[in-house]
């Protein structure tokens, strides 16, 4: 710790503030200009012609007039290196001599790098990248001068100076239409070398640091004799959980106030989170990702007023001030407190329950949402009354769904620590049941602070007995969900997944002449496999009716079937069918445990019917000399991979601990339903029936769709080959595993020995009857079951 004296003999212990900081804001405009200039080149790479016409007008419109192209030279030629010689000596003599220190270093950089990635594109590394910003001449891809001029004016911020910043960007405009003009520079390589001189120079920025702006203590302090306060102690306190610094100031009365300071250069910490959160959650939920000094100044005030005016326990806001044009302080009266994090949960009492719930009542009458109540913002003073504390994170006039999230957080936090019971039953002695049950729908992690997701981790039942607490509270005939989420990441991934796979089917499709396709098939051989296809279905309404004692109508859970076709279109392979299946048999009147369980006892006796006869299968196709598909060395090779795999993801705990709970979870209840199948010998044999009759129409199906063009090639080969495609597209995240079970069959089939041309030909043909075709009746299907509430 150090001290600094200021005004009037008041010290400050505080930390030496650092001479030197990186300021986040410098490296997120880095990576905002990597983003940008990835994102040039990509749509330069797809608009290669339309560039190269522009710049065959700019060249002809140039020689009709040469005298502009001759005055932009001169011009442009001289003044870039004139603005910026004239701005180094404003600021010397602006005594600022360390901003055109760190501007020639960024230069350097710039220079040199923009030149070593010039020798490297022109190496040919990359040679539509060359195509593109040469135009395929011999000129360079990244002019180093203009590079070395954007990271020196980048790096001594010179867009902060409305005046230089116009002059700077004129004389660049002149300088590239100088060389555009006179082919010596492509539009693109323009671009590209602005943005690669503004990384240069952020990265510089952030590499050697700014210098520090924050006012030390000793302004503090002396900001708050302008206030009329008499500051006579001043000591630096642990930062607020965004990262502001804070004060305890001994005042000459005897009081004292707690300062935070908001720093102008603190502003962006944690945007990537804000950012993600806002672009995740609806807009009801979300806060701004960023606000100015001088917005998040107002916005904190305010909320502390209003509560104060609402009558609740909160810190009183005695004065705010801007510390210079970097920063601003709010000063509150400091009370001696603890939080509630510090109190054991023994200490936790009914009465102390009933103290918080009343004072989030008394910010709730007056539409006030603190959105952050968890044990650092709620403390208790000498007395044992409850304080709340951060109103910044506040909001007042706030809407219905803001004042339920700030229950929903409150009985979850309190939950934490005293049990949903406890909790729930001290929030309805306060708020009335009407409250929790209107924030029933938003107990959801994703509505939570980030401590108290965290803090769920350790107990994920919990949320499901804050529920199963309010409902037996006040029992409701039908909770509308609310949807807080725009998104889940897993949605993300998965569209992700399958734009790839698009591509990859995209790709398959054109070395495939479609023509000569539908001019050389067999058709009769695609008929069969149609009516394969059909068959599957039925057998997965006898698989499923198998294995639930009640009765279920076939053709009914035959359209639920095709529904579940129309569903995979948007959820992997592996989800959509038990999900659908699942509502299903909820819909029949079958309770949710035992609906889970039927359609996990079908699952867990079809994996194994799958094991059995990919095991038997393979032992036929490798002891029948007469087939043409003999076990290879790619394929012993394939399954060992597979069993190393298996061995690796078994052997790493957390790899172990997420199967096992996702299988637990899915099979947990299945052993008792399958008892209670075997006692009818007539479902358990409809049942296998079913099982088998999957497997079996979707091998013929694939098998006559290679016979269709013209190949033989043994049953049992063709079941090797769909069984280990159908596992490798169950497990990708694909919706139907598109994608994956294309490009897994095609291998299969032309190491079975089947031209690459003809299998991809077949495989196409088997999605389009098995995947694609089945749409249409599959929506038609899902339409009629939720209009007769069957779904």
């Amino acid at each position: 710790m150090a001290e600094s004296r200021s005004d009037g003999d008041v010290y400050v212990v505080e930390p030496l503030l650092p001479q030197r900081l990186r300021r986040p804001s410098d490296l997120l405009r880095f990576m905002a200009t990597l983003a940008v200039l990835a994102g040039v080149v990509l749509l330069a790479l797809v608009a290669k012609q339309t560039l190269n016409g522009l710049e065959a007008d700019v060249t002809q419109g140039t020689r009709f007039v040469p005298w502009i192209s001759n005055i932009a030279a001169f011009l442009g030629g001289a003044a870039v290196l004139i603005v910026p010689a004239a701005f180094a000596v404003e600021r010397v003599f602006h005594r600022d001599g360390l901003r055109v220190a760190e501007g020639l270093i960024a230069a350097i950089v710039g220079m040199a790098g923009s030149f070593l990635l010039g020798q490297w594109i022109v190496a040919g590394n990359v040679e539509d990248l060359q195509q593109l910003l040469t135009g395929g001449r011999a000129i360079e891809p990244l002019n180093t001068l203009l590079t070395s001029v954007i990271a020196y004016a980048t790096a001594v911020r010179i867009s902060r100076r409305p005046t230089w910043r116009m002059l700077m960007w004129t004389t660049i405009a002149l300088y590239i239409l100088a060389y555009f003009s006179g082919r010596q520079i492509t539009l693109p390589s323009a671009i590209v070398t602005v943005l690669v001189g503004m990384a240069f120079g952020y990265a510089t920025l952030y590499g050697v640091g700014s210098p520090n702006t924050r006012p030390p203590g000793s302004s503090v302090v002396a900001a708050l004799r302008k206030l009329s306060f008499s500051p006579v102690t001043a000591r630096r306190i642990e930062d607020d959980h965004q990262g502001s610094r804070r004060y305890a100031i001994g005042l000459k009365d005897g009081s004292g106030l707690d300062v935070t300071v908001l720093d102008r250069d603190r502003q962006v910490a944690g945007l990537p989170y804000r950012l993600w959160r806002r672009l995740r959650l609806t807009s009801e939920t979300r806060r701004r990702a960023i606000r100015s000094l001088r917005a998040e100044l107002e916005r904190e005030a305010l909320m502390a007023y209003a509560a104060q005016a609402a009558g609740a326990s909160t810190p009183r806001l005695l004065g705010t001030s801007e510390i210079g044009t970097e920063a601003a302080l709010l000063a509150y009266e400091h009370i001696e407190t603890r939080p509630l994090d510090e109190v054991p949960d023994k200490d936790v009492t009914d009465e102390l329950l009933a103290q918080i719930w009343e004072q989030v009542a008394l910010l709730q009458m007056q539409r006030l949402a603190h959105r952050r109540l968890t044990g650092d913002s709620i403390h208790l003073d000498r007395a044992g009354r409850v304080i709340l504390m951060d109103a910044r994170s506040g909001e007042i006039a706030a809407g219905d769904l803001l004042l339920w999230l700030d229950v929903a957080q409150l009985v979850t936090y309190l939950a934490l620590r005293v049990g949903p019971e406890r909790s729930v039953r001290a929030a309805a002695a306060v708020l009335g049941p009407d409250a929790l049950a209107n924030a029933l729908p938003l107990l959801q992690r994703i509505a939570l602070t980030r401590e108290t997701r965290s803090a769920l981790g350790r107990d994920k039942t919990l949320l499901a007995g804050i529920r199963e607490q309010i409902v037996a509270l006040k029992p409701q005939g039908k909770v509308e969900e609310v949807r807080l989420e725009r998104f889940r990441p897993r949605t993300l991934i998965t569209i992700i997944a399958g734009a790839f796979a698009a591509y990859i089917v995209l790709s398959q499709l054109s070395e495939v002449d479609v023509v000569k396709v539908v001019t050389t098939a067999n058709w009769a051989w695609a008929g069969l496999a149609l009516a394969a296809s059909f068959l599957s279905f039925v057998a997965a309404a006898l698989m499923l009716r198998g294995f639930v004692p009640e009765h279920l109508p076939l053709w009914r859970t035959v359209m639920v079937q095709f529904a579940a076709s129309f569903v995979k279109l948007v959820a992997p392979a592996a989800v959509g069918g038990v999900a659908i299946n699942t509502r299903y048999l909820q819909k029949r009147g079958i309770r949710p445990g035992l609906a889970v369980a039927s359609v996990g006892a079908s699952q867990l006796v079809m994996m194994v019917f799958h094991i059995g006869l990919l095991l038997l299968f393979a032992y036929i196709t490798g002891s029948n000399t007469t087939t043409s598909f003999t076990p290879s060395r790619g394929l012993v090779l394939a399954l060992l991979s597979v069993a190393v795999l298996v061995v690796v993801v078994l052997g790493v705990p957390p790899l172990r601990r997420m199967i096992t709970k996702r299988l637990r979870s899915l099979f947990s209840n299945v052993l008792p339903r399958l008892l209670d199948v075997l006692q009818s010998p007539r479902k358990m044999i409809e049942g296998s029936v079913g099982t088998l009759m999957i497997t079996l129409s979707f091998v013929a199906c694939l098998d006559a769709c290679v016979a269709a063009f013209g190949h033989d090639i043994s049953f049992t080969a063709v079941a090797v080959v769909f069984m280990t495609a159908n596992a490798i597209g169950s497990a990708a995240p694909t919706p139907g595993g598109l994608g994956a079970v294309e490009t897994a069959l095609i291998f299969g089939l032309t190491v079975a020995g089947v031209d690459k041309t003809v299998a991809t030909s077949a495989v196409l043909l088997y999605r389009l009857l098995t995947f694609w075709l089945p749409v249409l009746p599959g929506w038609a299907s899902f339409t009629y079951l939720q209009r007769h509430e069957a779904l």
